[in-house]
């Protein structure tokens, strides 16, 4: 059974710029022509005055013009181009080293491209340069190479230089933690939110939206039960992730064949395997669930084991509702889970 939001539930979120509603309906003002995501900083305009759209193509087919501030025609969360490319030539060349001046010289202002990569990743530009070549050293040191070879293949002048930095990103030094994890990270956008993805030599390990319940703990407790450290860098299943959700969301992919690395007891893995099972544009209830793993009894284990997943989306634990019907429980929020809902089942109609 669908939740459908109220007219009122929506004017309160008008205002507190919070950004979990957007993507799940748009603001569309009578008397500016203009429509708007629910986190815009613009005045909050008379209840009266306000029309609410699903979508940014229905405001669009109804005559209104997308705001210049908030920008509801972009998708949320988007890289802009030329940041693509910086991190598109880093991969390609990371023992290169990209300075302000060679930034100037390519027309990009480097206090932009710093407060970009500070906001989206927690680091400096060129923290995250370093971080790169750190993970393009740590590559060649598991595959036997020196420390020195790997060092100075990685752009490092000295060998001492190195060190520091290994030091810094492993908290030891680089002949003692070459059996050490490296869990990659990458950012992408999507039709409802940023989402974040980390990925081990196995697969996707962890695949949530920016900003949802408890995803530092998350992220936390997959370095720790791994022994990882997380950086970015080069990996080829966040490189098929990105490709497949962004398909997913289009419409054009019901089921994904990225490698998984799932992270957690037999018991939570068993539920999270019978999630795999739930049909594209289906639910089920936590009890059905229960059932099928032959858990009947066990239907709170499972709920709270549904509640653990690390991977949205692609372990679907947004296609378990409660037995009369209604949302319950999901990390990236129940708008989120009922706009994932109606994209599958919209799509099989």
């Amino acid at each position: 059974m669908k939740q459908q939001m109220l007219f009122e539930d929506k004017y309160r979120i008008l205002g507190t710029k919070n950004t979990e509603y957007d993507g799940i309906f748009v603001t569309a003002v009578k008397t500016t022509g203009i429509f708007c995501r629910p986190s815009c900083r613009a005045r909050i305009p008379k209840a009266e005055n306000v029309t609410f759209y699903d979508t940014a193509q229905e405001a669009l087919e109804n005559g209104f013009r997308p705001c210049k501030i908030c920008k509801p025609m972009q998708m949320i969360g988007n890289t802009p181009a030329y940041i693509e490319g910086i991190i598109a030539e880093l991969q390609k060349y990371p023992h290169e080293k990209i300075s302000d001046s060679d930034l100037k010289r390519k027309g990009h202002e480097p206090h932009t491209i710093r407060r970009w990569f500070k906001k989206n990743y927690g680091v400096t530009f060129h923290q995250f340069q370093r971080m790169v070549r750190i993970n393009y050293a740590f590559t060649h040191i598991k595959k036997g190479e020196s420390v020195t070879f790997s060092a100075f293949e990685s752009g490092y002048d000295s060998l001492s230089g190195f060190n520091e930095s290994y030091r810094s990103i492993f908290g030891d030094s680089a002949s003692k933690s070459k059996h050490r994890m490296v869990v990659n990270t990458l950012r992408f956008s999507s039709p409802i939110g940023s989402l974040i993805a980390c990925a081990s030599e196995t697969g996707i390990c962890f695949l949530g939206f920016v900003g949802q319940e408890k995803l530092e703990e998350n992220v936390a407790a997959i370095q720790k039960e791994l022994a990882a450290v997380m950086i970015p860098g080069l990996n080829p299943h966040l490189n098929q992730v990105r490709k497949e959700v962004g398909e997913y969301f289009k419409g054009s992919r019901t089921r994904f064949s990225v490698p998984l690395h799932m992270i957690g007891t037999d018991f939570r893995k068993q539920v999270w395997n019978e999630l795999l099972n739930i049909p594209y544009g289906k639910t089920c209830s936590y009890s059905e669930q229960a059932v099928a793993m032959n858990h009947g009894k066990a239907v709170r284990a499972v709920a709270s084991a549904n509640a653990m997943n690390k991977i949205s989306i692609i372990i679907p634990c947004h296609r378990v509702i409660g037995s009369r019907g209604e949302l319950s429980g999901y990390a990236g929020g129940l708008p989120k889970k009922q706009w994932l809902l109606d994209l599958e089942k919209g799509n099989l109609r």
